[in-house]
C-alpha cells in the first residue's frame, strides 16, 4: 500500500462510522441557556449548546465567537447580515494535541455547529485559513450563509498555531489531519441537522479561504460523496513539483531585503516570481507578517530535517546563511523523501463535484500565476473542466483586511465570494450554469459591496 494513502485508508472506517457513534459519556448536551435542547454530535467527546437570538457575529457573545480568529479577514467597513436565531453547538472530537486553548479546553479538534431556526435544507462546512481556529470564518462565511438559511459547521482542522508541525509523527501528518477533521465534521453535522430538523440536508457545500480553500479542493477530490459542491477563495497549492508553496516563498524572502537596501533588480526579481507590478505597497506587510512565518511553518511540517534539531526555522535569517535558513531554501534540491512527503498532501485536480475558485490577481501571499492559474490547468488536464469555474478577481488580494491598508491598490473580494456562492447554489440545485471562467474587472465603483461575476 502506498505510503501516501496509508493514513487516509486507516481513517476511512472512522469516517464511515462516525455518524453512528453516540456522544461520549459525560458530554454536556445542553448549556443553561438551552435547557431541554438535547442534541448530540456523533463522536464528540465534549459538547455544549446554546439557544441564541442571533447566531451571527453581530449578536454572538464573545465566548461563542472570537475576534482574534477573524481579525483582518474582512474589510472593516463591510456590512454583515444579522438577526438569525437558532442553536449553536460547541465541542471537540477525541484528539491527542492541545494547541487550541479556546473555552479553556486546551484541546484540538474543536468545532462549532450553527443551526438556524429558519432552515433552507442546506449545510456549509469550512475549515479556518492559515493557523487560525474554528471561528475564523464567522464574518466572511458563517454570517453570509446563515442569513441565507444554511446550517453551518466549522473545525479548527485538528491543530492550530505556528507550531502545528509538532502534531503527528511523520512529515505531513498535521496537514493530513486537516482533511480527516473536515470530513469527520461534515458527516457529524449532517447527522445533527437530520436529528434537529427531522430530515437530512439536501445539499452540502465545502467553503474556505487560503489553507481552507486547499481543503475544499481536497474534499472534492477525495471525499466527493459528502458534498454537493464547493467554493474556494485564494486556495493555497501543494504539488510534488514546482510551483508549490515551498517554491513560491523563498525567492520573495531573498528579494525583499535586497529591495530595502536599494539593490538594483530586486523589484524585478519579485515581479518575475509572480508578485505583480502594482502590488509593491503590500510587500512590506507580507514580508514581516506572512511570507517568513508561513514558509517556516509549512517547511517544518513537510521537511523537518532541513534545519536539523531546530524546530520552525530561524525567523528572517539572512540570505547566504546556508543550510537550515528558509531564505535559502531550495525545494528542487531536497531529497526524494521530501518530495514524497509533499506529494502525500498534494492536489491532483481530479474533482468530482462542482467547484468555483476565486483568486485575486494581486494576491501576494499566493501569487495567482503560481497557484490559481496552475490549479485551473490541473483540473482541465484531469478532464474535469466542466465541473470548474475559475474567476480571477482583478486587484483582489489574499485577505480583505489589506483593503483598509491600501484601498487605492486592492479591492475587497468578499462581495465576489457571496456572489459566487449564490451561483454555486443555483448551479447545483437549479441547473443554472455560472458564467464561463474569466477575469472579473475592477469597476470604477470602489465600494466594498459590489461584485458581478
Amino acid at each position: 500500500m502506498s505510503r501516501r494513502w496509508r493514513p487516509l485508508v486507516a481513517l476511512v472506517p472512522a469516517l464511515l462510522t462516525v455518524g453512528l457513534l453516540p456522544a461520549a459519556a459525560g458530554a454536556s448536551a445542553a448549556g443553561p441557556a438551552c435547557e431541554g435542547q438535547r442534541l448530540r454530535v456523533p463522536g464528540a467527546e465534549r459538547l455544549i449548546s446554546h439557544c441564541l437570538a442571533d447566531l451571527t457575529t453581530a449578536g454572538l457573545p464573545l465566548d461563542l465567537t472570537s475576534e482574534v480568529d477573524y481579525a483582518q479577514l474582512q474589510a472593516k467597513d463591510a456590512v454583515n447580515p444579522s438577526h438569525v436565531p437558532g442553536i449553536q453547538l460547541d465541542g471537540y472530537f477525541p484528539d491527542t494535541s492541545a494547541t487550541n486553548t479556546h473555552h479553556g479546553w486546551n484541546h484540538d479538534s474543536q468545532f462549532v455547529i450553527r443551526l438556524p431556526e429558519h432552515w433552507n435544507g442546506g449545510l456549509v462546512v469550512a475549515g479556518p485559513p492559515g493557523t487560525r481556529r474554528q471561528y475564523a470564518n464567522d464574518k466572511i462565511i458563517s454570517d453570509q450563509v446563515l442569513a441565507r438559511g444554511f446550517a453551518y459547521a466549522a473545525t479548527d482542522k485538528g491543530n492550530t498555531g505556528d507550531e502545528l508541525y509538532k502534531d503527528g509523527d511523520e512529515p505531513g501528518d498535521a496537514i493530513m489531519e486537516w482533511h480527516m477533521r473536515v470530513a469527520q465534521l461534515t458527516v457529524a453535522a449532517k447527522q445533527v441537522a437530520a436529528k434537529h430538523y427531522g430530515k437530512a440536508p439536501t445539499r452540502t457545500y465545502a467553503a474556505g479561504l487560503s489553507a481552507a480553500g486547499y481543503l475544499v479542493r481536497w474534499q472534492l477530490e477525495h471525499f466527493p460523496q459528502l458534498y454537493t459542491g464547493g467554493i474556494d477563495w485564494n486556495g493555497l497549492l501543494l504539488t510534488r513539483d514546482a510551483p508549490n508553496l515551498l517554491t513560491n516563498l523563498p525567492p520573495a524572502l531573498r528579494a525583499y531585503p535586497r529591495l530595502v537596501k536599494g539593490e538594483p533588480g530586486a523589484a524585478e526579481a519579485l515581479h518575475a516570481e509572480g508578485y505583480p507590478e502594482g502590488t509593491e505597497k503590500l510587500w512590506k506587510s507580507h514580508y514581516y507578517g506572512l511570507w517568513d512565518s508561513l514558509q517556516r511553518t509549512i517547511r517544518e511540517e513537510l521537511d523537518p530535517d532541513y534545519d536539523g534539531a531546530t524546530q520552525g526555522g530561524t525567523p528572517f535569517c539572512h540570505e547566504g546563511t546556508g543550510a537550515g535558513c528558509d531564505t535559502d531554501y531550495d525545494y528542487a534540491s531536497r531529497p526524494a523523501a521530501v518530495h514524497d512527503a509533499v506529494e502525500r498532501v498534494s492536489l491532483t485536480g481530479r474533482i468530482s463535484r462542482p467547484l468555483i475558485t476565486l483568486q485575486g490577481t494581486f494576491d501576494v501571499l499566493l501569487p495567482i500565476t503560481r497557484t490559481g492559474d496552475v490549479y485551473d490547468k490541473m483540473v482541465n488536464d484531469a478532464g474535469r473542466g466542466d465541473l470548474h469555474r475559475y474567476y480571477r478577481i482583478e486587484n483582489g488580494t489574499h485577505t480583505d483586511g489589506f483593503y483598509d491598508l491600501v484601498p487605492d491598490v486592492v479591492r475587497p473580494m468578499q462581495p465576489c465570494f457571496t456572489a459566487a456562492f449564490d451561483d454555486l447554489v443555483a448551479w447545483t440545485t437549479k441547473g443554472v450554469t455560472p458564467p464561463p471562467s474569466h477575469t472579473v474587472p475592477r469597476s470604477s465603483d470602489t465600494t466594498i459591496s459590489g461584485c458581478t461575476l
